[in-house]
């Protein structure tokens, strides 16, 4: 569970200057060996009706790796949702599940069962039939191979069984009906082609057999690869183009240049000022979607350290913090300053007013800050940096990655602000790498990062209060990085794993924003834009806020393959 929420976060990071996130290393890619010269970027005239070009991944070279139970920074996108597929979706615009390579799914015996209907018909592309023991399969490799179990489903599993060809039954060792998602959203591969693969954990799988609606690898070279439809997809007339291309770009800046000077047809890109640099110079064609469905980008405070442990200097952080600045400078206005429960707008269903109401502590107010922090007996020293009892300053880094220019706006203003309260703050960059391991060891003070955005808050609270995910300090943590605790939120966290009534569980989410809003955990800034842009010079059929059918950006896994089903040549 934890591997793939920090996987989806990955995936969004790994676009340089993008700075949210989901979902395992964005380092660059090692020149391909015995790969032919570098292809040039742009496709050939005649070729650019057929395939649309797509800037996801940021890699100065291409590795030919097409495993979908890696971490989906280690194989090529669109591997885990467009190559392979899921059994079920989950569409976040329409909080629901999209039947996908199953038809339905059933709880029973108390929520200790979960029963899946594959739907028939599905052929692999190579033709052969795909049945529920292939489902039964892909599951024990995730047993039998902890690596590959990047939603640790096998903590809450006790065994999977095709009854028939066409059903699979999942028995649970607890009742933890979220759970769910994992099981549902894992994609599945071939019995056949994988049972006699030595170590599917190193297997690049370099021509895949799959379900999904591009399986034929019709390029690979080192600058630009390319994938064909698959002639056995199941959805009959699907995919309306005829190929994916993907030419690589190292970062950011080089991908928002190729998207600007239009040779991109769909990103997923941070692109500053957007409409003027975009939109601007083909206002028919060039398009962008920002919904605020994305995570919380969020200030994490190292709770083992003081004064960290204390609420009252948590809350006093918050408070000094100017939001809207941030919103309006670093963030383009794209977004708005968060409310105190954390949520971004995949939870609004979900939301507490009265927990909104009394979260003061993210209103700005250098004022109330001050008072808080001398009420917890840090003064303010003749250099007018604050001290403790142990005579300690308040002297502190705020750690970002180098190169996401929005964060390191963001961190700049939060150093800016915290110094107004005497409290020395400094920006402290580092390379993706160094910076992404020491904010899961806990060896930080504080740092910029991300909340969950799966389906409901009890994912987000999890992180945010459970003790079942803290970690000591110097073990790496996939979540709760903070490193906080709370027991009455375990009890809470526990109700909702037990039921699968939503009444039930919307109580359960009230009384966990009420105690988010009390403990003050963590300190959200802003909820997060799901970065997306497309040019309909070539093609059509994109995600847009007059048709929201699907998120638009190609970064949440597997919610892309609800787009990449229905874009369609112009």
């Amino acid at each position: 569970m934890n591997n793939q929420w920090m996987q989806r976060r990955l995936v969004v990071m790994c676009m340089g200057l993008v700075s949210l996130g989901g979902l395992a290393g964005c380092s660059k890619s090692k020149q391909q060996e015995g790969s032919t010269p570098a292809a040039t970027a742009t496709a050939p005239a005649a070729e650019k009706a057929t395939a649309v070009t797509i800037a996801q991944e940021a890699q100065t070279s291409w590795i030919r790796n097409f495993n979908p139970l890696l971490a989906s920074s280690s194989s090529r996108w669109p591997t885990r949702a467009g190559i392979y597929e899921p059994m079920l979706i989950f569409n976040v615009l329409k909080a629901d599940y999209v039947p996908w390579l199953a038809e339905k799914y059933t709880w029973g015996e108390g929520n200790k069962t979960l029963t899946f209907s594959v739907r028939p018909g599905v052929k692999w592309s190579d033709g052969q039939p795909l049945t529920a023991k292939d489902v039964a399969f892909t599951f024990e490799l995730l047993k039998k191979h902890k690596a590959l179990d990047l939603s640790s489903v096998w903590a809450f599993l006790e065994g999977v069984q095709a009854k028939d060809d066409a059903t699979v039954e999942f028995t649970f060792s607890r009742v933890f009906v979220p759970g769910l998602l994992y099981i549902a959203q894992q994609p599945i591969v071939p019995e056949h082609k994988w049972k006699d693969v030595a170590d599917p954990v190193s297997y690049k799988n370099e021509n895949p057999v799959a379900t999904g609606p591009f399986t034929e690898i019709k390029v690979f070279q080192n600058q630009i690869w390319e994938i064909g439809r698959n002639p056995n997809y199941w959805q009959q007339g699907k995919p309306y183009v005829q190929a994916l291309r993907f030419p690589a770009y190292p970062g950011n800046d080089q991908a928002n240049l190729a998207l600007l000077n239009g040779e991109v047809d769909y990103a997923g890109n941070f692109v500053p000022d957007i409409e003027r640099l975009y939109v601007s110079k083909d206002k028919e064609n060039n398009h962008y979607w920002f919904p605020l469905v994305g995570n919380t980008v969020i200030l994490y405070a190292n709770t083992t350290k003081k004064p960290f442990d204390d609420v009252r200097v948590r809350k006093a952080l918050s408070m000094a913090i100017d939001r809207e600045q941030i919103v309006k400078v670093a963030m383009y206005n794209y977004t708005r300053p968060s409310d105190a429960t954390g949520l971004s707008d995949t939870h609004n269903s979900w939301r507490n007013a009265k927990a909104v109401e009394s979260g003061d502590w993210v209103k700005f107010d250098a004022a109330k800050a001050g008072a808080l922090l001398d009420e917890a007996g840090y003064k303010r020293g003749d250099d007018g940096i604050r001290v403790g009892p142990d005579k300690k300053p308040l002297r502190y880094d705020v750690n970002v990655v180098t190169g996401w220019s929005d964060w390191v706006r963001a961190a700049q203003i939060i150093a800016q602000n915290l110094k107004q309260v005497g409290i020395d703050a400094t920006l402290k960059t580092y390379d993706f790498s160094p910076w992404f391991e020491r904010i899961q060891k806990g060896e930080f003070d504080l740092s910029m990062g991300w909340s969950s955005d799966e389906p409901n808050p009890y994912y987000v609270y999890r992180d945010f209060l459970g003790t079942e995910t803290v970690q000591p300090v110097g073990t790496v943590a996939a979540r709760n990085w903070h490193r906080f605790g709370n027991k009455e939120a375990d009890a809470l966290l526990k109700a909702f794993e037990a039921t699968s009534d939503p009444a039930e569980q919307k109580k359960i989410s009230d009384q966990l924003q009420v105690l988010f809003v009390e403990n003050a955990p963590v300190i959200p800034l802003f909820p997060g834009p799901s970065w997306g842009e497309y040019s309909t010079r070539r093609f059509t059929g994109f995600p847009n806020k007059d048709n929201p059918y699907a998120k638009l950006t190609p970064n949440s896994i597997p919610e892309n393959l609800l787009v990449l089903t229905e874009i369609k040549p112009k």
